[in-house]
């Protein structure tokens, strides 16, 4: 059991954290004028002028969402509608993404001690891995609180994005395994983080007369990730059902076609296809650059912003591997490790787009710290050979993935041509919730 935190390092975590929240609100100060681009546009006419609308009024039964979770629409609206200004909204945003900065810190002190913990914190889905950090405190402890507030926040988290649902077993069986009371607190997690979904769910029965756990957008990702037909002929065919249930039901039908068609080298040509995408050296701030949102940069300028972006990224990546060396035999490293795991062959199962892996980015932050604690150990920490050559393989597979996307961007023509198409081309399934008939 990890010892009672010292008042320090408590105040180092603070600073910490107030570091990042000035960071944040630094940079919605500074950031230069842009326009919303891909599925931005979506969900500020959903949040700013359909769910706050007379006809809507934020009342769940009026509102005619269902394709993507409801939780991040709310929070947009809400705060909105209270202060009529965008900007309030960035702000609140910013000071919720600084509370990821603790939730790692205290995870990472308590799966790879505290040197990396506070390296990890250091460097959104708050909700998520507040959850996972209380799931840990409650292996730790034995204790029955930690589990339930862990399923309270991760049913939130789901109610955010719906692919952490179906992590949900996988947690529950961690914290059931050989664990004193693990059973309990198991059943309290899963059925604390399903009561939390459960009235959205019967909230799309009434309003929309079928069974949604929470967002019907899976079943079209996973056509559009499997199927032969090109993008545009995978809509065509969509948007020739009528009706959002209808709509769901033809491409969760199709996606799994798709799926058994492809057999048996699904999963390796996946593998081949989605990795590169997953890991491209990429992120939403160059979406921004490359569509012209911040207007016309000179190349020079635009190379200094990415290299701004995706320096940082690349190191976490490396250092990521070296913690893969050194990765502790424990319950908390396990528990991380096997989450990234899921998350990255969910992506490959379906389709991969950089900005999708941000929710399982902390995993590397604290593989990371924890890899730089040991580098810098004096004497440095035993490491077995499979762990050496795991991390091996790894960092092979990661240079493979990341390679083609970085040497493409610095060779690439600039300014890059402007695709009409590429509103759809990050899996944004936009027009399927567009707000007429609300």
């Amino acid at each position: 059991m990890v010892a009672a935190m010292p008042g320090s390092w408590k105040a180092r975590l603070a600073s910490l954290t107030l570091v990042a929240l000035a960071l944040r609100a630094l940079w919605v100060a500074l950031e230069p004028a842009t326009s919303p681009q891909a599925d931005e546009t979506m969900w500020l006419i959903w949040g700013t002028e359909v769910l706050p609308s007379p006809e809507v009024a934020f009342s769940p039964r009026q509102l005619r969402f269902i394709f993507h979770p409801p939780a991040y629409l709310y929070f947009l609206g809400v705060p909105f509608a209270l202060t009529g200004s965008l900007v309030a909204v960035k702000y609140l945003q910013c000071l919720v993404g600084a509370l990821l900065v603790p939730a790692v810190g205290l995870l990472g002190r308590r799966a790879f001690g505290e040197r990396a913990g506070l390296g990890a914190a250091f460097l959104f889905t708050v909700l998520l891995w507040c959850g996972i950090e209380r799931l840990v405190a409650s292996d730790e402890a034995g204790s029955s609180g930690p589990a339930l507030a862990a399923g309270v926040l991760w049913g939130l988290a789901i109610l955010t994005r719906e692919t952490v649902l179906y992590f949900v077993p996988l947690a529950a069986l961690w914290l059931a395994w050989r664990r004193p009371g693990g059973l309990r607190r198991a059943a309290l997690y899963a059925g604390a983080a399903l009561l939390v979904v459960l009235p959205w769910t019967v909230r799309n029965y009434i309003v929309f007369d079928a069974f949604v756990p929470v967002s019907t957008a899976g079943a079209l990702n996973l056509w559009q990730g499997n199927t032969r037909l090109s993008r545009e002929q995978v809509y065509e065919e969509y948007w020739a059902v009528h009706g959002r249930i209808p709509k769901y039901e033809h491409a969760r039908r199709r996606a799994l076609q798709a799926i058994l068609e492809r057999q048996p080298l699904w999963i390796f040509e996946k593998l081949y296809s989605e990795l590169p995408e997953f890991w491209a050296a990429h992120a939403q701030p160059i979406v921004h650059i490359e569509r012209g949102a911040y207007g016309p940069l000179k190349r020079p300028v635009a190379v200094a912003a990415v290299a701004v972006v995706l320096v940082p990224y690349l190191a976490v990546l490396a250092l990521f591997v070296l913690g893969l060396a050194w990765l502790p035999r424990s319950r908390a490293a396990l528990l991380v490790l096997s989450f990234l795991a899921f998350y990255v062959l969910l992506h490959v199962a379906a389709h991969a787009y950089p900005r999708y892996r941000l929710p399982a980015m902390p995993a590397l932050f604290l593989l990371a710290a924890h890899g730089l604690a040991c580098w810098s150990a004096r004497p440095r920490p035993a490491r077995s050979q499979s762990h050496t050559l795991a991390a091996a393989t790894v960092g092979l597979v990661l240079a493979l993935s990341v390679a083609p996307s970085l040497v493409g961007w610095f060779t690439k023509p600039w300014p890059p041509p402007w695709f009409e198409g590429m509103g759809v081309e990050s899996g944004a399934p936009t027009n399927d919730e567009r707000p007429e008939g609300r």
